[in-house]
């Protein structure tokens, strides 16, 4: 069996790192195609990995460098499913779904968005894909019918207790503080960011001043280059070690949807900045279901710092959320377990779970 898998997007490379690590021992060929993308060429190279950069240069923001970005993909991906031949094709992006019903290959959408949040990329894709794989809360319009749910979310493919394990010994060696709170500033520069609000400096500014007062020490994790006045809290450590700086904060605040899913997952308190804010299925549920994170629109920051310092009155806060956080993963399946047998065996699997949805059941 030979698998081509195109990242364009760090958090997609981890969701499938350990599945492709459990194939190849399988003897299950996998080409890694990539796109510069924040760290996501760091990770592979700090894992050793094998891949091609299709898009070395980043692109730009506008609607022509959207779509010029997109033709090179197609055009690239093509070139390389014609001489890799691969019996599936798995992806984020339109090209998969494109190039695939081209050469008609199997081909596998994965997403984690709603149609809603991702409404372009999805007329794009979900015509032409096969299945689209995407956790079972998630919303993917009226292609439902093509949708493969699974009991869980695409970073407990990295972050599930079978797979991530906390360590102080990873992260000694930035001496950090026992208690400490993480800001993570996103670059919302996205297709679907665009009119999207975050945090800005009035807000970062209130933020930083509430948590210094309760004695914590802030460290900031910026995509962007960012003000100087803040240089003294930036986060220095090798991006590979983000999730266990994650997992030993007390605090996370973000304007990130993606870290603030993980910070959720690891059982850190968090409060995410961002008009997305009421609109994202697996976040809703994280908040609603679970109480693990707190969503609030940047258009009322006191209402932002009054949750700030709600929390950290909570004198029981971190077993609360603890508590939370066993809940959910008691509730969940094993995502990589799920995913390792779901590939393999696809598309009879794909049969097995439309046939038979209990069968996810096996992988809690």
């Amino acid at each position: 069996m030979k698998i081509l898998i195109y990242f364009g997007h760090p958090a997609q490379y981890l969701f499938l790192k350990e599945t492709m690590r459990r194939l190849q021992k399988k003897d299950i060929d996998i080409k890694i195609i990539i796109k510069s993308k924040d760290i996501l060429e760091t990770l592979l190279q700090n894992d050793k990995q094998n891949y091609i950069n299709i898009l070395p240069v980043k692109r730009g923001h506008s609607s022509f460098s959207i779509v010029s970005s997109l033709i090179k993909r197609i055009f690239s991906i093509y070139y390389h499913t014609k001489k890799f031949k691969p019996s599936l094709m798995i992806g984020t992006d339109a090209s998969i779904a494109i190039v695939g019903k081209l050469f008609q290959i199997h081909r596998i959408t994965i997403t984690e968005d709603d149609y809603d949040v991702i409404k372009m990329l999805a007329q794009l894709t979900y015509p032409l894909t096969q299945s689209i794989l995407c956790p079972n809360v998630c919303d993917v319009g009226k292609w439902s019918y093509k949708k493969v749910g699974y009991d869980g979310y695409m970073k407990l493919g990295y972050l599930h207790p079978n797979i991530f394990k906390k360590n102080k010994l990873s992260i000694k060696k930035y001496k950090l503080p026992n208690q400490y709170a993480l800001i993570r500033l996103a670059k919302l520069t996205a297709y679907h960011d665009k009119g999207i609000a975050g945090i800005d400096a009035q807000l970062l500014d209130d933020i930083i001043v509430a948590l210094e007062k309760d004695s914590y020490q802030v460290f900031i994790s910026s995509e962007s280059t960012i003000q100087q006045k803040y240089e003294p809290y930036l986060l220095q450590i090798n991006p590979s070690n983000m999730h266990q700086v994650l997992a030993h904060s007390s605090l996370f605040i973000s304007d990130s949807q993606s870290m603030s899913v993980e910070a959720a997952l690891l059982g850190i308190p968090s409060i995410r900045i961002s008009s997305f804010a009421g609109k994202i299925s697996v976040l809703e549920e994280l908040e609603h279901k679970y109480k693990l994170t707190f969503g609030i629109n940047p258009n009322y920051p006191e209402m932002i710092i009054s949750k700030l310092n709600q929390l950290m009155s909570n004198k029981d806060l971190q077993t609360q959320f603890k508590n939370r956080q066993t809940k959910l993963f008691s509730d969940k399946i094993d995502v990589t377990a799920f995913l390792a047998w779901f590939l393999e065996h696809y598309p009879n699997s794909r049969k097995t779970l439309l046939n038979s949805p209990h069968y996810l059941a096996k992988f809690k």
